[in-house]
């Protein structure tokens, strides 16, 4: 009597853990909850990502400053010299002008039969 009644209850308990166990997988398994789980291993591979990033400007600023030092570029300008001015070839005039380089002039008359195709 003793042993069916064990039994029974180990059946019972075993039933209703595994009952369990497949409720919670299904719910995993909708799509709202797919959906939920894409979206935190997006985030978490943005921040990886972005961790990453700021990594390699770190890197990229230390090799710059050592590669300063190496070649001299780092030291003391002489105050009599004219300040040396760096401009990108986009970029424009201090008035606000565009500088001759920036863009390039076609001719007027182009004879290319393929430019209005």
């Amino acid at each position: 009597m003793f042993r069916r009644t064990f039994w029974f209850t180990a059946g019972a308990a075993a039933g209703v853990w595994a009952t369990a166990k497949v409720n919670r997988k299904i719910k995993q398994l909708t799509p709202e909850s797919l959906a939920a789980q894409a979206a935190d291993k997006a985030l978490v591979a943005g921040h990886r990502l972005k961790g990453f990033a700021l990594d390699v400007r770190e890197g990229m600023v230390r090799r710059e400053a050592e590669l300063g030092e190496a070649l001299g570029l780092q030291a003391p300008v002489d105050p009599d010299l004219p300040v040396q001015r760096h401009f990108a070839v986009e970029a424009a005039e201090p008035d606000g002008r565009k500088s001759p380089a920036t863009y390039r002039k076609l001719p007027y008359n182009s004879y290319n039969r393929n430019e209005d195709h």
